[in-house]
């Protein structure tokens, strides 16, 4: 059993798979936990895809492989 649990703590739904609670948490659209009898998952689904430097809610997706702290440098100066 999986329950879908609002940022409240209201229990929005109980689910017998992982997939429908996720499916049930991307309709919600708000920040929600899915807990099981193991474990337990948190946040806004449904986020899956960047089209045109933007993720679906409109904010601009801007992080960059090459630019983040630590990277090897593949030429030599």
């Amino acid at each position: 059993m999986y329950k879908v649990i609002d940022n409240t703590g209201f229990v929005r739904g109980a689910f017998d798979s992982l997939g429908t609670a996720m499916e049930a948490a991307k309709l919600i659209d708000e920040f929600v936990t899915i807990k099981g009898a193991d474990f337990e998952v948190c946040g806004i689904f449904g986020v899956d895809s960047v089209k045109n430097g933007l993720c679906p809610d409109g904010v601009v997706y801007d992080w960059n492989k090459a630019s983040r702290i630590g990277r090897v440098k593949k030429e030599r100066v």
